[in-house]
């Protein structure tokens, strides 16, 4: 089935991934391009898209070197919505002005609508909205056959539009969280302009899903197995799901329990997809392995490569018993793809990335990615339609090096097990709270500092841990939550009294940036 697309240009926007995800969440599918798919009218044309949606970006239109695109694209019938930037392009390239703001708007605004227009249609005139916005320039004057629909203290022009053309702007950010209504605007845009029906879900890519993996990997055992690394997570559980339902047994799973994972991690996957699913799945024990590797290494990015490197023999070593492998399945998101292809570029690098990459090379196997048009949210969704239970489907992040980079200084078993047991009471309690969905992630991390305390009258010289609870939306920003100081004295009093080697427990309240949501 193929369904109905809506094109985002991205011109460099940080928050281009939340337009697609703001679209995604009203049922209509999406997809980000660079910008420079827009001089391609032909191939945009091909596509035909419902409607085009210009993102937000750091330039200013009138600067040598700005991103730009054929006027040609307004011209196509396709319905425009221009945010900030391709607003400003819009108005830059179809006759209007834009020039330097004298007073820039960053951060939140109110907005007054002047007309039930385009994206405004279910708003009344002279009604406040209050919006987020990001712009040093605006638009100075509007082009022929436009009309004025919303402005602000500081930007008469907040939105634009000429209907008869299908173009319609906000010089805000609609599908930002802080914008009231966003959605609500976006809605008009999507329905009411593009006349979209709202045909994607999590229903109907399954079994799309399906098809295309069968159709990659053979109908029959003649194709070849899939193998596919599974850490427990959400990505690779739903992954491995996914495709098990798509060609049964010709999946091999394997499970390399490396002695970094946290309490019950192994016996949980081994009990859903073994005995629930009856998935082939293989578990190997290599805690000896990776612990004699990393034995006296406490630089951060040292551990990073052991792991990889020790976790690519292992997976290796797995495969080569395993008759007819031919496909490696992995969990990435779409993300992960707009990543590399982005207006942007991938970001630079602050630390090596949890995924292991180099396998496909080394193994010569094809990827078998099903999940790779999906964001975290929808991957989620998918898990609960194909069955994994909610616990595992809402489990939050964890780091692929593990427990070693939430263990600050040398890694011993015994170090881990003080970890696994603080971090596994910081789990309960949050749950216990109602907060565990709510937060992106929260954990323990055990620092080589000692301190003295005092504990029925003996002193004591043990380790501090320190929580971490962060909100993000996808772990590029997050900001520390502010935990019911109840739920933060319940932690720290279990933790002292049940986890011996810890005798105090602190609270990190660092957001990203300025520091990373992992302390290594």
């Amino acid at each position: 089935m193929a369904h109905q697309l809506v094109l985002v240009l991205d011109f460099g926007s940080q928050y281009t991934q939340l337009i697609a995800r703001r679209i995604r969440e009203q049922s209509v599918y999406c997809e980000i391009h660079p910008y420079t798919l827009g001089a391609d009218l032909a191939k945009i044309r091909a596509m035909a898209p419902l409607g085009i949606i210009l993102s937000g970006g750091p330039n200013s239109v009138y600067d040598e070197g700005a991103p730009h695109v054929p006027a040609g694209l307004w011209e196509l019938g396709i319905p425009v919505l221009g945010i900030c930037y391709g607003a400003q392009l819009t108005a830059h390239l179809l006759g209007g002005k834009v020039d330097r703001a004298d007073a820039r708007e960053y951060g939140r605004a109110t907005v007054r609508v002047k007309t039930t227009d385009g994206v405004f249609r279910s708003v009344t005139p002279g009604d406040e909205l209050a919006v987020w916005a990001s712009h040093g320039d605006h638009v100075e004057a509007i082009p022929p056959g436009f009309v004025h629909t919303a402005e602000s203290d500081n930007c008469k022009f907040s939105g634009f539009a000429n209907s008869a053309r299908k173009i319609h702007c906000v010089q805000f950010h609609p599908e930002v969280v802080h914008t009231a209504r966003g959605a609500e605007l976006l809605g008009n845009f999507l329905f009411g302009i593009c006349g979209a029906k709202g045909d994607w879900s999590m229903a109907s890519f399954v079994d799309e899903a399906v098809a295309r993996i069968r159709a990659q990997v053979g109908s029959t055992d003649s194709g070849g197995r899939v193998i596919c690394g599974l850490s427990g997570g959400v990505d690779s559980s739903v992954a491995a799901a996914l495709i098990h339902k798509a060609i049964g047994d010709r999946l091999t799973c394997v499970f390399v329990d490396n002695g970094l994972l946290r309490n019950g991690e192994r016996e949980q996957v081994a009990a859903i997809f073994r005995d629930h699913f009856h998935v082939d799945l293989r578990v190997i024990d290599a805690e000896a392995r990776f612990l004699g590797a990393l034995a006296d290494i406490t630089d951060p990015e040292r551990k990073r490569k052991i792991i990889g490197y020790e976790f690519i023999a292992v997976f290796d070593e797995q495969a080569k018993t395993i008759q007819n492998a031919k496909f490696l399945a992995q969990g990435t998101l779409y993300p992960d793809v707009i990543e590399s292809v982005s207006f942007k570029g991938p970001s630079h690098t602050i630390k090596s990335h949890h995924n292991v990459g180099g396998l496909p090379e080394r193994m010569n196997l094809a990827l078998v990615e099903p999940l790779r048009e999906l964001f975290k949210d929808e991957v989620r969704q998918l898990g609960l339609e194909l069955g994994l239970p909610r616990h595992m489907v809402w489990r939050q992040p964890f780091p692929g090096p593990g427990l070693a980079v939430r263990c600050l200084g040398p890694l011993t078993r015994t170090r881990l097990d003080v970890l696994r047991n603080a971090d596994a009471i910081i789990e309960q309690e949050i749950v216990a709270a109602g907060l565990y969905e709510s937060i992106w992630q929260s954990f323990g991390v055990l620092l080589p500092v000692r301190s003295v305390g005092v504990m029925g009258d003996a002193r004591t010289y043990e380790e501090a841990l320190a929580v971490r609870a962060v909100h993000s939306r996808d772990g590029m920003t997050a900001d520390w939550v502010q935990l019911p100081y109840d739920v933060l004295a319940r932690i720290s009093s279990r933790i002292i009294n049940e986890v011996r080697g810890i005798n105090r427990v602190v609270y990190d309240i660092t957001s990203k940036p300025p520091g990373t949501i992992e302390w290594e």
